[in-house]
């Protein structure tokens, strides 16, 4: 029997409301409005409510569906049901049960509880109780110290997700609790907070929250526990991109943990933003309006991975304790149900925007999201496409590139380009006549010839049997042609690989930190997050990447791939020990983990090469990804792929990994360009595969570039000047770059006064962090540049770096 059958002695078809009637009954008024009132102004329910009746949910016919299944995964957790319980205070303000009947009903019903900061039981008691993931929601107090307390007795307790509140510290104005001038009743007061005045819980978060919270708690929460971390308020898709750029575990859209703009839109409203914003990259949750299954299925469609129910919890509660708050749930749960089948929608994993009819209802409410006039004119809104344009990474080069143009007589030490002093235009035809001879020298006719150059050619390339030669005499590394995809530049190849081999929203990519923004802006533009590890000054510890795979897996996620450069890394120049690449390698495979190896620079430096990560792969567990752009020329943009991973379909056929990344690349860009193959082609076959000849001149030329760099750097700062400035900088091997540490930001506004006031352009090295870091380093890049262009560009770094360091004016570039 149903809690409202034993108070009527009749069967109902229930709801939620019937719920919420009920408990206005039982309630004292103060207490009733307090629950009612939210944490905002009194609209903002009304505006969650009617946001979902503006949405129709379009009914299917004739669908077959006969039984669906409703339970999702969230946070490597299976919850019955897209539902959880939503973080609410002093539930023995309603039920002397309080929390813990809450949580016993969501356990019994398989959903989760997100409980509150101000819970009126112990964690303990609640975890004892529980019989489903227990999440703690948690604000900034003033004293941090509070706040860590109350994760680490959770965490102790078996809590498995923290859940910031950010949109709490300027709360609203409560007014129905203005009215009533009201205080907490006699007895009622947080159980896992210290002694203090809670009676007004307003004035308590008005005195004792922190109102001047940044990005930096998401990094200071990450210190304090190892769980999952969800931010919960977020509303707009500027503060979810740059939530997941930060590394949260998730989101909760939600506007009525604190004060909210007149006119402000509803949770549902932002959901879409939201979730595009997230782009797949961590879980979506929606707090806020719902009130049935039909709410559920709504907020799944756009976008949302779960929702957290609130006050019908509490109205649930209030009536019937446990077992009303698990007749909310069965009703919720039942309805989504009956939406589902009446949907043709078999799972919550099957929602999307179609199931919504394309035109909302009309109703009275706030008014759709006001659209500048140009936009019938073509002007398209930027929060509208796709998240990823919005990230800083993609910018970057572009910025570069501007204050390049910007000021053409600055000493650049930005690009990272080769030296155009060993380039001929003459030999372009060279290699092209050469390439056209072996064809003729393999058997190609005329006809044949034509075709290979002039058509677009096997998506997979033409030249794959000379990379493979290439590669077996100059790394040996001794692979099958058919494992090799030929790409328009090594860009291409590393998107391929992280399309193929990312297949869900929990893979992560690791990569050193720090990383080049070509494979971290890659992983933007598909969605996938990235964690990053920490470089160390020989390169990276097997040490620091087995815990952030074991840390990852503990929150949940896959950590799928590793990406490293080894050799001379872009940016920092570090290049990893032998010992180090062959730990690595039997750490790949103990934790059965993928390692993406790019290495770019080795034959265009100097000294002994240490073998490729590839050339020591005994199990396959390397894809390597190659480019000739430093080793024959850039404007090729030829690229390649070696993946020679073993593929094996449900059905038990096997293929290799490069077969699946050349299906995506017929989609991507269909081959790459013959005729610049034809030109690599006739550089591999003029220095018989063996590039490491051919580039012994430019070799040299980079080792004593890199020389004159140290050299300089050295004559403006000796040791005694550089401790005094606070100024270091590392040393290389090889490669194309060096980093220098000093003592002031050296962000794009520091950049531009370099180039403007001395002359001289470098790279901050924040652009490479991808969770943040390198504030006060910058890249050189010398590749590009002749002995006399490094003297002349260290002599004006240094003074733009001494007035920097110093505020005194010096002389200008002398330009």
């Amino acid at each position: 029997m149903t809690a409202v059958e034993a108070r009527t002695g009749t069967p109902q078809a229930l709801t939620l409301d019937d719920y919420a009637a009920l408990a206005r009954e039982r309630l004292d008024p103060p207490v009733w409005d307090f629950i009612q009132g939210g944490a905002g102004e009194e609209r903002t329910l009304s505006e969650n409510l009617l946001a979902f009746d503006r949405q129709l949910l379009r009914t299917r016919v004739l669908t077959g569906l006969s039984q669906v299944d409703t339970s999702v995964t969230v946070l490597g957790r299976r919850w019955s049901a897209p539902v959880g319980v939503a973080p609410m205070a002093y539930h023995t303000m309603v039920h002397p049960e309080g929390e813990v009947a809450t949580v016993q009903a969501a356990g019994m019903a398989g959903l989760p509880v997100v409980v509150s900061t101000f819970a009126g039981q112990p964690f303990e008691k609640l975890a004892a109780a529980a019989g489903a993931p227990l999440w703690l929601q948690v604000y900034c107090f003033r004293d941090r110290s509070t706040t860590r307390r109350l994760i680490e007795r959770a965490e102790q307790a078996g809590f498995e997700a923290i859940v910031l509140t950010v949109d709490a510290p300027r709360l609203g104005r409560r007014l129905r609790d203005l009215r009533n001038d009201f205080r907490l009743p006699e007895g009622i007061a947080p159980a896992n907070l210290p002694p203090a005045d809670y009676s007004s819980p307003s004035g308590h978060g008005r005195t004792e929250l922190d109102p001047a919270l940044d990005w930096s708690v998401v990094s200071w929460l990450r210190s304090v526990t190892a769980l999952p971390v969800l931010l919960k308020g977020i509303t707009t898709a500027e503060d979810a991109a740059r939530a997941v750029d930060a590394g949260v575990d998730g989101l909760v859209v939600s506007n009525h943990g604190g004060r909210q703009l007149d006119g402000g839109y509803a949770s549902l409203e932002v959901l879409a933003e939201v979730s595009g914003a997230a782009g797949g990259r961590c879980p979506v949750l929606l707090d806020g309006g719902v009130r049935r299954g039909t709410d559920v299925l709504t907020a799944l469609a756009l976008g949302a991975d779960a929702v957290l129910l609130g006050r019908p919890v509490l109205h649930g509660l209030a009536v019937a304790g446990q077992s009303g708050v698990s007749d909310v749930l069965d009703i919720l749960v039942g309805e989504l149900e009956d939406a589902l089948l009446l949907t043709g929608t078999p799972s919550p994993a099957d929602a999307g925007p179609a199931l919504l009819a394309p035109s909302p209802r009309l109703a009275v409410g706030p008014l759709p999201r006001p659209v500048a006039p140009a936009a019938a004119a073509g002007v398209l809104r930027k929060e509208e496409l796709h998240a990823s344009v919005s990230d800083p990474v993609l910018d970057t080069m572009n910025f570069l590139n501007e204050v390049t143009i910007r000021y053409p007589e600055a000493v650049s030490f930005a690009p990272g380009r080769p030296y155009e002093g060993f380039f001929d235009t003459e030999q372009l035809f060279a290699h092209l006549r050469r390439y056209l001879d072996h064809l003729a020298e393999q058997g190609d006719g005329p006809d044949a010839v034509r075709t290979k150059l002039f058509q677009y050619g096997p998506t997979a390339g033409l030249i794959n049997g000379l990379i493979a030669d290439s590669l077996r005499k100059d790394e040996g590394i001794d692979v099958d042609p058919a494992s090799i995809v030929v790409t328009v530049g090594c860009q291409e190849a590393m998107f391929l690989t992280l399309r193929a081999l990312f297949a869900g929203p929990g893979d992560v990519l690791l990569a050193t930190s720090p990383c080049y923004v070509g494979i971290t802006g890659a992983a933007a533009l598909l969605g996938i997050p990235v964690t990053a590890i920490e470089e160390e000054p020989d390169g990276l510890s097997c040490a620091a990447v087995e815990a952030a795979v074991r840390a990852e897996r503990a929150r949940g996620r896959r950590p799928r791939a590793l990406y490293v450069v080894p050799d001379h890394s872009n940016p920092s120049g570090t290049t990893m020990p032998r010992r180090a690449r062959e730990e690595l390698l039997a750490l790949a495979e103990r934790l059965d983990l993928l390692v993406i190896e790019d290495n770019p620079y080795r034959l265009v430096s100097t000294g002994e090469r240490l073998p490729t990560l590839k050339a020591l792969d005994t199990g396959r567990r390397v894809v390597h990804l190659g480019s000739y752009s430093k080793s024959v020329f850039p404007g090729a943009r030829i690229g390649f792929v070696v993946a020679d991973q073993t593929v094996r379909d449900g059905a038990g056929t096997t293929g290799l990994l490069a077969d699946e990344l050349a299906k995506i690349k017929s989609m991507v860009t269909v081959n790459t360009p013959p005729i610049a193959q034809a030109a690599v082609a006739g550089m591999l076959l003029a220095a018989d595969g063996r590039l490491s000849e051919l580039n012994a001149g430019p070799a040299k030329h980079y080792g004593e570039v890199l020389a004159t760099v140290l050299e300089q750097l050295e004559k403006h700062f000796p040791q005694e000047r550089r401790r005094a400035l606070g100024l270091s900088w590392n040393v290389p091997s090889g490669g194309f770059f060096l980093t220098v540490k000093v003592p002031f930001a050296a962000d794009n506004a520091a950049l531009l006064r370099s180039a403007e006031e001395h002359g001289v352009i470098w790279t901050p090295m924040s652009y490479f962090y991808p969770q943040g870091g390198g504030e006060h380093t910058m890249r050189l890049s010398f590749s590009y540049l002749t002995r006399a262009d490094v003297e002349d560009g260290i002599a004006r770094l240094a003074r733009f770096v001494a007035a920097e360091a110093t505020g005194t004016a010096v002389d200008g570039p002398g330009r």
